[in-house]
């Protein structure tokens, strides 16, 4: 865990809109045994904001905001299966899954669409 500790904003009128300066950081292990060196929230707030770019459904000023958890699941799960298996990544040049050995080839919509289709009617039988 990596806490990043905040200082009081500066007294420059022009800059009290401006987030303020930070001033340290404070780290934590809460679990196993990671090299501290390389503890960050980087990869975290980069996913955080990779999820809220692609589903409207986090911003709630938007005719797609989920009304029903159930559905707003299903959409999480809808864009990582998307984001995983069909979506080219500019630094890695294949999919996540290519890159993890979990597929041998980038899926299309079609693809992705067939196995939700698998899955619902496996479980409605």
């Amino acid at each position: 865990m990596l806490i990043k500790l905040y200082g009081a904003p500066s007294e420059n009128p022009d800059a009290r809109y401006s987030p303020a300066q930070c001033i340290g950081i404070r780290i934590g292990i809460l679990s196993g045994n990671p090299d501290r060196q390389h503890i960050s929230t980087s990869f975290v707030e980069r996913q955080n904001l990779n999820l809220r770019m692609g589903v409207r459904r986090f911003t709630r000023l938007t005719n797609a905001f989920s009304k029903k958890f159930e559905n707003h699941c299903h959409m999480v799960a809808i864009y990582h299966a998307f984001y995983n298996f069909c979506r080219v990544h500019q630094t890695l040049r294949v999919t996540p899954a290519m890159e993890a050995g979990l597929t041998d080839h980038i899926w299309s919509l079609e693809e992705l669409v067939g196995v939700l289709d698998t899955k619902a009617a496996g479980a409605a039988a």
